[in-house]
């Protein structure tokens, strides 16, 4: 008999839930809980597939300064690398470093400021940074080893470097970068009792940017080559045209924007001798093929 009653009692209560309607709740709280997760879930995997993109990317620009290396010096030449990106995209930006050459001669104590062209542009995977952010004002030169002078010595020396960075605000946007940098490369001989300075820097000039395809063409379009003589002293100088949109000395980060080649310097440059300047074209087309 009182078991009976409180049946009855919770039966009037108007306080009670019925199972339907818990049922509900709990069943759209689940799914509530799974949309959240699910959500979670794909921003991880999203962040992943864009730091892999980056990852490879690396590689790509590497890959392309290699073979500059090869395109610049053999006029005709064309190469293709392909690249593969789905949250960023490549462009080339003309004439954002500018090398300059000036010469002293011993025998006459004068200057020279030669004419040859050393305008270059540089190539460059930009990612958004709501996809890879690396942290504003993060800097890395790839590889690691590298020295952040725009004018290496030695056969073995890159003629290109590669930089990773992210820079904010700039006039284009807001990206992590990888960017493809050309640079000097110096080559010393001595060939009986005369001193051969060899200086080499590969021209980056933009070409038919049709965007058809994930892949740069490289061609080799000319040489431009200068002999002087009797030299003692070699000042190169890099200036950044395109540094009202952002790309300035710390957008490249070298560690001097000139440099004094003499008796006295690393590699040394004797009284009186040979300077040779090449500058080799480079055109750059972006999905060509």
């Amino acid at each position: 008999m009182k078991t009976r009653n409180n049946h009855t009692s919770l039966r009037r209560d108007t306080r009670a839930v019925s199972p339907a309607i818990s049922t509900v709740v709990l069943t759209a709280a689940g799914i509530v809980m799974i949309l959240i997760a699910m959500s979670y879930a794909n921003n991880i995997l999203a962040l992943k597939m864009a730091q892999n993109e980056f990852s490879t990317s690396k590689q790509f620009m590497q890959t392309t300064a290699q073979q500059i290396d090869d395109i610049a010096w053999t006029v005709g030449r064309t190469q293709t690398v392909s690249f593969s990106c789905k949250y960023g995209n490549v462009q080339f930006q003309a004439v954002a470093l500018n090398y300059s050459f000036r010469l002293h001669y011993s025998s006459t104590n004068t200057w020279e400021n030669l004419s040859i062209s050393g305008k270059t542009g540089i190539i460059l995977y930009n990612m958004p940074v709501a996809s890879y952010p690396l942290g504003n004002n993060f800097f890395q030169r790839l590889p690691n080893n590298v020295t952040s002078s725009f004018l290496l010595s030695g056969s073995t020396a890159p003629i290109s470097q590669v930089i990773c960075e992210q820079k904010v605000p700039m006039a284009d946007g807001t990206y992590s970068r990888i960017v493809l940098v050309p640079n000097m490369r110096v080559l010393t001989s001595t060939v009986t009792s005369m001193n051969y300075f060899k200086f080499y820097l590969p021209d980056l000039e933009n070409g038919t940017n049709l965007y058809r395809s994930q892949s740069i063409t490289l061609t080799g379009n000319g040489i431009t080559k200068v002999t002087r003589s009797g030299v003692d002293q070699v000042i190169i100088s890099v200036s950044f045209p395109k540094a009202v949109a952002g790309f300035d000395s710390s957008f490249f980060n070298f560690n001097s924007t000139s440099l004094t080649l003499n008796a006295s310097s690393t590699p040394k440059l004797p009284s009186n001798s040979v300077v040779e300047f090449y500058v080799g074209k480079v055109v750059v087309a972006i999905g060509q093929v």
